[in-house]
């Protein structure tokens, strides 16, 4: 190589470089990244002791990152680079079989999961109705044949069952419900979630738990909403090569009132709600998406009332949980502070369920809040 075409080169990688600089901090920032479902970094602010221990530095770099021009390219050609060279993940996601995006679950700290289950044993102790506690297995377990060869991923059958054996609490077996149907399309591919279909097979477990007669599939029609869904998988792992998944209902929401509680004060909610599948984020469809609490009003009246303490898995549980109580309480610790034993006594709950996905139970910072 010539000493001018090496100059040449570098002056056009230069040029380059100068010119997405430019163009990065001409352009306005944005807020959210749709793609990505997620906020990005606002600009941070200069201090003497953030200076000094490199925080600025580190915050600066996040910044210039998550708004430099042509960010979308850029995340899904590390995405592709990091395939090509052989790697079956990126950013914590397994590149698996049949086009399914797997998030990787690491093996949760023993202590902390011995703590957790003293809540919810605090919990059966506290509360004057019986209390049910199942965990629903991740993707990651149920689907182990789609991932990579050797990919490690937490053994969580053996850890749930020895949660299981350690609680007070009366159990549901939604590992079993969900292994005996791993064939199907009981979770997304390119999402985290169960499917409606997952969701309908892990009712079943709660109503076989509680002594309630199962739902039967062939009563009902299945309706797909939306079939150009890609959800949190798909926005982490920076692939944007794969089919959409879509989203389907079997429940009506028919003679059903929804009280939601999105900033704390009762609002008409929904079953369903049409306009979340114009939004990337389009799993919020089911109850319009995270919210500190929900009440499902049937015209079921003579049936129990249930509360479940539940993450964003019950959201598409919830329309099947109508088939047998007359009332569901949905109740999400990470925005609800309220005493839940209370919460028992004051609206004359039949039954709690502590509902959680093994990998959000494994994570969640707010289950001391069952103690109180």
């Amino acid at each position: 190589m010539s000493k001018k075409f090496s100059i040449f080169l570098s002056a056009l990688f230069c040029a380059f470089i100068g010119g997405v600089c430019v163009i990065s901090l001409l352009l306005p920032d944005k807020d959210f990244s749709p793609l990505e479902n997620r906020y990005l970094k606002k600009p941070p602010k200069l201090t003497g002791e953030s200076l000094s221990n490199g925080k600025f530095m580190e915050a600066a770099e996040d910044y210039v990152s998550d708004h430099i021009v042509g960010r979308d390219f850029w995340v899904a050609a590390k995405a592709w680079s990091e395939r090509l060279s052989g790697k079956k993940e990126n950013n914590g996601v397994y590149f698996g079989k049949q086009d399914t995006l797997i998030n990787r679950v690491d093996e949760p700290d023993p202590a902390e999961l011995d703590k957790k289950m003293g809540y919810v044993d605090a919990l059966v102790g506290n509360a004057s109705v019986p209390v049910y506690f199942g965990l629903i297995p991740s993707d990651a377990e149920i689907w182990r044949d789609r991932l990579p060869a050797g990919a490690p991923t937490a053994d969580e059958e053996a850890i749930i069952d020895k949660l299981y054996f350690s609680t007070g609490a009366s159990t549901i077996d939604l590992y079993g419900a969900l292994e005996a149907h791993s064939g199907e399309d009981i979770y997304y591919r390119t999402d985290h979630h169960w499917t409606s279909l997952g969701a309908f097979y892990g009712a079943n477990a709660v109503f076989e738990a509680m002594g309630l007669e199962p739902i039967r599939l062939e009563d009902y029609t299945k309706t797909t909403v939306s079939d150009q869904f890609y959800g949190t998988s798909f926005s982490t792992s920076g692939v944007r090569w794969l089919p959409p998944d879509s989203i389907d209902t079997y429940v009506p929401d028919d003679g059903v009132k929804v009280t939601s509680y999105f900033n704390g004060s009762p609002e008409e909610g929904s079953l369903y709600v049409d306009s979340k599948l114009e939004v990337k984020d389009k799993y919020a469809y089911f109850l319009g998406g995270n919210q500190p609490l929900c009440v499902i009003e049937t015209e079921r009246t003579g049936a129990p009332k249930v509360l479940v303490i539940r993450d964003s898995y019950s959201d598409s549980l919830a329309p099947f949980l109508t088939e047998r109580f007359s009332e569901i309480h949905l109740f999400d610790l990470r925005y609800n502070l309220s005493s839940v034993s209370k919460y028992v006594e004051e609206h004359s709950i039949d039954a709690v369920i502590v509902l959680y996905s093994f990998p959000n139970f494994a994570s969640d910072e707010n289950l001391a809040l069952l103690s109180r």
